[in-house]
């Protein structure tokens, strides 16, 4: 099936920090600066927008890998983004390369593994755990 996917595809995230947004909130860490799982939520977000909209219609993707480095802190109310690139298809395994920044520096980088799927099917599958 063609996904109409191509290396190259990005998109960019981006929010204000706010205190919800912090280690302190997420329960990652002891400081009001922006938490590294959140960090995490914008890389995958970014990988997630920049290719789920040109899949067909019953097609979506999931995160199966990341690794990433938080390289510096961002406090309460400065803005942060994540920039996600699609660098390798393999079939149905899409890998990107992600980054993320505040308005001064590079704050995180890495790599990400996303899957296409079928999503009913995935649903189907995942809920069938509930049955035993």
């Amino acid at each position: 099936m063609d996904f109409n996917l191509r290396v190259g595809m990005s998109q960019k995230v981006e929010i204000k920090v706010e205190l919800k947004d912090t280690a302190v909130s997420f329960g990652s860490g002891g400081v009001k600066v922006l938490a590294t799982p959140m960090m995490i939520t914008l890389m995958e977000n970014a990988a997630l927008k920049a290719v789920d909209t040109n899949l067909p219609e019953g097609y979506g993707t999931v995160g199966t890998h990341l690794d990433v480095k938080h390289l510096a802190a961002t406090p309460i109310g400065m803005k942060a983004y994540a920039e996600a690139e699609l660098v390798k298809i393999e079939g149905k395994k899409l890998l990107f390369n992600v980054t993320a920044y505040d308005e001064q520096e590079k704050i995180g980088e890495g790599t990400h593994t996303r899957y296409i799927i079928p999503v009913d099917a995935f649903i189907q599958r995942t809920n069938e755990k509930l049955n035993g």
